[in-house]
């Protein structure tokens, strides 16, 4: 049956309107959620007004409809967690990219609906603008995280690589990688805090030194653990690259999403500064066991 002041839509038009009301419907709920959630009370008025605009996208479909949609709960509860463990501007950033192919979606019922891609230019536009609006510290001290971390990476893949031959064995190993890195997380995060009290930056010069030197201890840990728990030493070595390979890619997994950054570039350069020095130290250390004259 024909609506009045609206035309008749084809079964399958229909039933991709209908999938567009749900995800803006599942999205409203998640904002709505996050806003309840945030502490910053311009953050949380942000994500309340993205919401609404998600339910005006619902509405604006719905009058083609002129049907109801529940949403996703599976999806809401997923991006809902993610955002609060890995932070909110992440889980929002990851749900929108799930999103990207919207644009062509709608022009597929642009035969029909002629305010079709007017519609999502608006939504896309505004949805950008606001989400560039959010204030997340964790995003405020990447720069802190990345250079503790990349630092550690850098370091101990390097030393661990020069131990591992140089010492042959995994509890020297795990001691002197153990104590070389704490040092040196101690060493980093007071440089830090320096650093950022002198550049006077909007960071807070403690908060940056707990970011750096706490990425920096985290990696060392999971560094060292292949150390602490096999025996064979190049076994060791192994499983701590993969591990470095592994801490590279979900790094900047997370900052190519959080931070609209190029993923690609940014893990191969970590990757080969970290298995470049790595490479380099275990030479060293083999050049160094052979002029000292230390059998294995």
């Amino acid at each position: 049956m024909k609506q009045k002041g609206r035309p008749a839509l084809s079964p399958e038009t229909r039933e991709k309107l209908l999938s567009y009301q749900e995800s803006e419907i599942t999205e409203y709920h998640i904002y709505r959620k996050l806003a309840e959630a945030v502490d910053s009370p311009e953050n949380s008025r942000i994500l309340r007004e993205i919401a609404e605009d998600e339910l005006g996208h619902y509405r604006d479909w719905r009058a083609y409809t002129q049907e109801d949609v529940e949403p996703d709960q599976w999806r809401i509860w997923k991006f809902y967690l993610i955002s609060r463990i890995f932070g909110f501007t992440f889980g929002i950033k990851l749900m929108e990219r799930g999103e990207e192919g919207a644009q062509e979606n709608y022009k597929s019922v642009g035969h029909e609906i002629e305010e079709a891609s007017s519609i999502a230019a608006d939504e896309n536009e505004h949805e950008e603008t606001l989400i560039a609006m959010l204030d997340e510290e964790l995003l405020r001290y990447t720069g802190s995280i990345v250079l503790g971390l990349n630092d550690a990476l850098v370091e101990l893949t390097g030393a661990l690589a020069g131990l591992t031959l140089a010492l042959q064995d995994t509890d020297l190993i795990a001691l002197t990688g153990s104590i070389t890195g704490i040092a040196a997380a101690l060493s980093m995060g007071a440089s830090e805090y320096l650093s950022t009290r002198t550049e006077k930056s909007l960071k807070h010069p403690v908060r940056a030194s707990v970011y750096t030197g706490g990425a920096y201890i985290i990696t060392v840990l999971l560094l060292i653990l292949p150390y602490l728990v096999l025996n064979n030493y190049f076994i060791c070595l192994a499983c701590t690259l993969v591990a470095a390979l592994a801490i590279i890619g979900i790094f900047n997994y997370y900052v190519s999403v959080a931070n609209d950054e190029p993923f690609k570039e940014r893990f191969l350069e970590m990757a080969g500064l970290s298995f470049g020095v790595a490479l380099f130290s275990f030479f060293i250390g083999f050049v160094i066991r052979s002029v000292l004259g230390i059998d294995a």
